[in-house]
């Protein structure tokens, strides 16, 4: 069999005494911070979506969004019954355990509250926060690959496949790393090339649409490479619990394209 080995790194970053920082934090920050100044550099362009200080500001709702909603969404779509019978363990979220669909509800909540809030046109300021979001998507695949967590199934043929920690003596697929270049570095530049256009912008709403139709294929296609949580296995038709959740956000998607392709159109 063929396998890489598996850089072991630290799952700990810094540590300063009792006080350790781990990867997977330090990747949540980094995806904050940089979708911010992205998010405030589109938006000091036509349409205005936000004022710096709207941006600024918005920081806190999406930082609340992405924690509340992931680790709602782990605990509701993928241990309710644990959780049901441990409910001191739900805001414990050193302990493990976010998923992306509902760090993305919790997102979309934030930016509906705070576009009514600031009276902020609702579709505009989405477009500009999903252009960020896979910055995000890609610094946490990158921190799932460092925890050797999420990793991909028996891939004994495969080059460059590798044997993690907690996934036995076979290769596997680095699913993380694909993950990370579908979610992440593919679909940026895609939305990066959509803002460029000038008539795709004034349909506000499109790249909103296109991220998570985006999205929804980047998480279907990743999954077919990676190893279903071991509590879930594999649902109905073969699929995965990621894909099952990824469907929605195709349809709805679509729904906001079209849309957005009926509404009459404005810089």
């Amino acid at each position: 069999m063929l396998a890489l080995a598996f850089p072991a790194i630290d799952p700990i970053a810094i540590e300063f005494g009792p006080i350790a920082i781990r990867w997977y934090a330090l990747a949540y920050i980094a995806g904050l911070m940089l979708g911010w100044h992205y998010v405030k550099w589109l938006s000091a362009r036509p349409p205005h979506a936000m004022r710096d200080t709207d941006v600024d500001d918005f920081l806190v709702w999406a930082t609340l969004g992405v924690v509340l909603g992931g680790r709602l969404g782990y605990v509701l779509f993928y241990k309710p019954l644990y959780y049901l019978n441990h409910p001191g363990e739900i805001f414990m979220v050193w302990h493990g355990g976010m998923a992306f669909h509902g760090g993305a509800l919790g997102v979309i909540l934030s930016i509906i509250l705070f576009s009514r809030r600031r009276k902020l046109d609702l579709f505009a300021v989405g477009d500009v926060i999903c252009c960020a979001v896979p910055i995000g998507l890609f610094f946490g695949r990158i921190a799932n690959f460092i925890n050797g967590e999420l990793f991909g199934r028996v891939a004994p043929d495969v080059p460059w496949a590798m044997v993690f920690p907690g996934g036995g003596p076979e290769p596997r697929h680095p699913s993380q790393l694909y993950q990370a270049g579908l979610e992440g570095l593919v679909l940026v530049a895609v939305l990066a090339l959509l803002w460029r256009n000038r008539a795709i912008r004034e349909r506000r709403g499109t790249i909103a649409g296109t991220f998570l139709m985006g999205y929804g294929v980047a998480r279907l296609i990743g999954e077919l490479f990676r190893q279903p949580d071991a509590h879930l296995g594999f649902l109905v038709g073969g699929a995965t619990m990621g894909q099952l959740l990824s469907l929605p956000l195709l349809a709805a998607g679509a729904g906001v394209i079209w849309w957005a392709g009926k509404r009459r159109p404005r810089l």
